[in-house]
C-alpha cells in the first residue's frame, strides 16, 4: 500500500473534571487526510484545504508529528500529506490533535504497523507541543485509540481505554470566537486547595466508574469541574446560560471542550442530544453570536481508513 486516505476525528478533551487526562473522540466531525509514501526522505505537506495553515513541515503539527515517527523508524523514504481541514483551529475540539494523530496513524499503516497506539500518541504529542507549548495527550489519545481515554500517567506515558455506554451522545457548540490554547492555559492557577482536589478526584473516579457501569446518573453527577471551568468560562460568552439550559432539557452534564470556546454536553440518547442542541442554538441566537453545532455518537474507532 503506497497511499491511504483517513478520517481524523475531532475530540473533546478534559471532559469537565479530567483536565489534561480525559478525552473522547467524536464521530460526526473530523478532518480528512491523504498520506502517500515517497522515495525522498522527510515530510512534505503538499496541500491544505479549508483553513490557512503553514505548509512548512516544521511549522505544521502533522509535519512535526510525522518527523517524530520517522526519527524512530527504519523507513528510508518519506511521506507526502494532503489535509482537508474541516475542524477550525482554536475551536476547542482538537483541531491540531486530528492533524497530528491522523498523520502518524496513516504513516504507521503504510509502514505495516510497526508502532503501537501508545507510541503513536507519543509522536502525535509533538504536534500538540508545537500548537500549545505543552505536549499533552488528552486529545490525541482518544483520536488514536477511539472512545474515551484516560492518561493515567505522563511519565511514563500510560493510556487507558475506557468503555463507552451505547446510548451516550455528545452535543458540541462552537461559538465563532477564538480562544487560543496557549492563552487559556496562562490564566490557570498553578496551585489548588486540598478541598478542591478531593472534589475533583472524586468526580474523575465517579465518571470513569459510571462509564464502566453504564450508569448514566453517575456520569451526570460526576461531570463537574471545580478547578478549571470557573476560570476559563469567563472567556466564553453565554457559558452559564448554555450550561443551565442544556441540563434543564435533559443533558447529563455540560462543560468546556478542551480550552474552549466550544461547549459540550453529554446526553443519554440522540433525542435528548438534539434537544440540547436546540437549547444551545437559541442561547447564542439571542446573544447574537454565530456558531457551528454538532450532535455525535462517541467514535469508538478513532482515526480510520476511508480509502
Amino acid at each position: 500500500m503506497e497511499e491511504i486516505k483517513v478520517f481524523c476525528p475531532a475530540t473533546i478533551a478534559n471532559v469537565s473534571c479530567g483536565f489534561d487526562v480525559l478525552g473522547l473522540a467524536l464521530d460526526a466531525v473530523g478532518d480528512e487526510m491523504i498520506v502517500r509514501k515517497t522515495s525522498e526522505k522527510g515530510i512534505t505537506i503538499t496541500k491544505i484545504l479549508g483553513q490557512k495553515l503553514p505548509l512548512e513541515t516544521n511549522l505544521n503539527v502533522s509535519g512535526v508529528a510525522g518527523l517524530a515517527l520517522l526519527e524512530k523508524s527504519d523507513y528510508q523514504g518519506g511521506f507526502e500529506i494532503e489535509i482537508d481541514k474541516k475542524i477550525k483551529p482554536g475551536s476547542g475540539i482538537g483541531s491540531s490533535a486530528a492533524s497530528s494523530a491522523g498523520a502518524v496513524w496513516a504513516m504507521n499503516e503504510l509502514l505495516g504497523k510497526p508502532f503501537s497506539n501508545l507510541e503513536l500518541v507519543q509522536f502525535a504529542m509533538q504536534g500538540e507541543k508545537l500548537a500549545s507549548d505543552v505536549a499533552h495527550a488528552d486529545n490525541v489519545a482518544p483520536a488514536i485509540y477511539g472512545g474515551f481515554t484516560l492518561v493515567r500517567s505522563y511519565k511514563p506515558l500510560d493510556i487507558v481505554s475506557i468503555p463507552t455506554p451505547s446510548e451516550l451522545f455528545a452535543t458540541v457548540i462552537h461559538p465563532q470566537i477564538e480562544v487560543k490554547t496557549s492563552d487559556s492555559r496562562k490564566i490557570l492557577k498553578t496551585n489548588i486547595t486540598l478541598e478542591k482536589g478531593i472534589q475533583q478526584w472524586g468526580n474523575v473516579g465517579g465518571l470513569i466508574a459510571g462509564l464502566f457501569k453504564n450508569d448514566y446518573d453517575l456520569i451526570g453527577r460526576s461531570l463537574e469541574d471545580h478547578i478549571v471551568e470557573p476560570i476559563r468560562s469567563i472567556l466564553i460568552p453565554g457559558f452559564d446560560d448554555i450550561k443551565s439550559n442544556a441540563i434543564e432539557v435533559g443533558a447529563l452534564g455540560c462543560g468546556i471542550s478542551g480550552s474552549g470556546p466550544s461547549i459540550f454536553a453529554l446526553s443519554k440518547g440522540e433525542n435528548v442530544a438534539q434537544a440540547v442542541a436546540e437549547s444551545m442554538k437559541e442561547t447564542y441566537r439571542n446573544i447574537g453570536i454565530p456558531f457551528d453545532i454538532h450532535v455525535s455518537k462517541v467514535n469508538t474507532e478513532g482515526v480510520k481508513r476511508i480509502a
